[in-house]
């Protein structure tokens, strides 16, 4: 029940992450269209003869890759955006750090139920799969179980529901991670548009169209930099995200071996 009902979650945000990629782009062509081809950002107010008189306008000229880009850039912000609050809802809602360091005391401590206690009241993720491990690791103490049978039921349990409560943080991380080489190739490709008019024309018979090589020119330089500025935001977000991720994790391992130490000791009293 729980794989299906994973599985259906799966193909939803699957759905609703296409939605918004279409959405996005649209939107960048609305920019594009509208607002930097708006007729006041051109000499003579024609967008496609008169020159331009300000950035906006200029941007506009570096042609129809600039939709694009702009639709990979607020991909970015958006999955961005995203990603933040579902990070942040997964460390709970206090601070994780003195999260950890109370329920670690009060596990070693031997105080259980305070740490349950401290999980429901900080929820989130990672307060989910530690309260999860600390049911199982009462559960194990009331069984009876020997040191290494203990640990080994406490990693399962901590594994199981990690994999059900984590995977939510990596999704739409790849869509991150393929923005940082897309917008690099996309901004590549208006380049080489943009200087393919450049050269051709130099060729043009007779002297050279100056102003169909400032066009050209133009256009790769504009393309240029906003493929790199939305592949730059794209690798600061994903280094951002993909730390923030490794520490949940870490926080979990870190107390699932904090209880697992617990029991052992509590074994080994057992036995003097």
């Amino acid at each position: 029940m729980a794989n299906v009902k994973k599985e259906s979650s799966s193909n939803g945000g699957g759905m609703v992450s296409g939605i918004i990629i279409v959405l996005c782009v649209f939107v960048g062509v609305l920019i594009w269209k509208f607002i930097m081809g708006a007729e006041s950002n051109f000499q003579g107010g024609n967008p496609e003869t008169g020159h331009p008189i300000n950035t906006l306008g200029q941007v506009y000229k570096g042609g129809f890759i600039v939709p694009v880009l702009l639709g990979m850039l607020l991909m970015v912000i958006v999955f961005s955006i995203e990603r933040y609050f579902v990070i942040s809802k997964a460390a709970g809602k206090g601070n994780l750090d003195t999260f950890m360091k109370k329920v670690q005391g009060s596990i070693k401590e031997g105080q259980i139920d305070e740490a349950i206690a401290s999980c429901d009241k900080q929820q989130g993720s990672v307060a989910n799969a530690i309260k999860s491990a600390l049911i199982k690791y009462q559960d194990v103490k009331k069984e009876g179980f020997n040191s290494e049978e203990a640990s080994e039921t406490i990693h399962k349990e901590i594994e199981e529901v990690t994999s059900l409560e984590m995977p939510m943080l990596e999704k739409n991380m790849t869509i991150i991670s393929s923005l940082v080489s897309l917008g690099t190739l996309g901004g590549l490709l208006g380049t080489v548009s943009g200087m393919i008019k450049a050269f051709g024309a130099l060729a043009s018979a007779g002297t050279p169209d100056q102003a169909a090589l400032a066009t050209g020119i133009s256009e790769a330089l504009i393309n240029t930099a906003t493929g790199i500025s939305t592949s730059i935001l794209a690798i600061v977000a994903y280094n951002f995200f993909t730390a923030k991720i490794d520490d949940l994790t870490y926080s979990i391992d870190e107390a699932g071996t904090t209880i697992v130490n617990t029991y052992r000791r509590f074994r080994g009293s057992l036995k003097q």
